[in-house]
């Protein structure tokens, strides 16, 4: 992932990551992301900032302050999400000798319109949805991984993405803190979801959720009629099955981006719920 350094910024390296193709190219018209931000660090102050796009910022750790216009100035720590807009002045940035940690999403499209109308409201308002955790993180890093593929079916899958994850935020600013059951329940499977591109690790799962290993696997077995392993397993198999047909990756590559370092335990574990081969069900499905 590209990264580089700019001082003036923050003293450690920057990811950046422009749209890297015609926006031509991609099917997905009504929400296109035109770049993403990591700004570990970040030291320097905007004043009096304009914008042509609009933009999500969130912030993972620091804090400073967002004004908008002649507004209120705004208290801004860790957790907090705030939008820039076209037609809007902006003074904003971490406190004087601080610091905080951005993560930044520009993007152009359709969609900002029905958000506006439906379930995206006070957007000058810094909205606080939580602290970052491990299934917050690992969709923000697939987005970045998706945008700097290049390939223009990912940068789709980046912009529905995001959409999910700003929905997710809008309703945590929203909710009462006191989550109920079926929220639990929610998040837990999201979580379960969001794992599946690493080694799976049913105890910090568990853990994670404030709740015991034996919980947690009477609780998925309950859901979904699986034991928690074949459960898991049955979400890394479709997640292949997507791959296989979507990219050029070998079959290592597919087991090791899925957490399976044996390619050849993936493989039958491949066919016993597939029914056939990896290299046969790319062949066969791409006829």
């Amino acid at each position: 992932m590209p990264r580089f350094m700019d001082y003036m910024i923050s003293p450690y390296p920057l990811r950046i990551i422009s749209l890297p193709i015609d926006s031509s190219k991609l099917k997905l018209q009504s929400l296109i992301i035109l770049a993403v931000g990591h700004l570990p660090g970040r030291i320097s102050f905007r004043a009096h900032a304009k914008f042509t796009k609009w933009a999500i910022v969130y912030i993972a750790g620091g804090k400073g302050s967002y004004q908008v216009d002649d507004g209120a100035v705004q208290h801004i720590e860790s957790g907090s999400l705030f939008f820039l807009r076209p037609g809007a002045v902006y003074n904003y940035g971490p406190d004087a000798d601080g610091y905080w940690d951005e993560y930044y999403f520009t993007f152009e499209g359709s969609r900002i319109a029905e958000w506006l109308s439906s379930w995206l409201t006070h957007v000058d308002l810094a909205k606080q949805v939580g602290h970052e955790d491990a299934a917050q993180h690992n969709r923000i890093e697939r987005i970045f991984i998706l945008m700097e593929s290049g390939i223009p079916d990912n940068i789709d899958r980046a912009a529905l993405l995001l959409e999910s994850l700003l929905f997710e935020f809008i309703l945590k600013d929203q909710v009462p803190a006191e989550t109920t059951k079926t929220q639990q329940l929610i998040d837990l499977m999201a979580d379960l979801g969001d794992s599946l591109f690493q080694p799976f690790d049913a105890a910090v799962i568990a853990k994670r959720h404030h709740i015991s290993l034996s919980t947690l696997r009477r609780i998925v077995s309950e859901y979904t009629g699986y034991p928690l392993g074949a459960y898991i397993h049955r979400l890394k198999m479709a997640a292949a099955k997507n791959i296989l047909l979507n990219s050029d990756d070998t079959v290592k590559e597919i087991a090791d981006s899925l957490g399976y370092k044996d390619v050849f335990y993936f493989s039958r574990l491949f066919k016993k719920y597939v029914g056939v081969s990896p290299l046969i069900y790319r062949n066969n499905m791409q006829l």
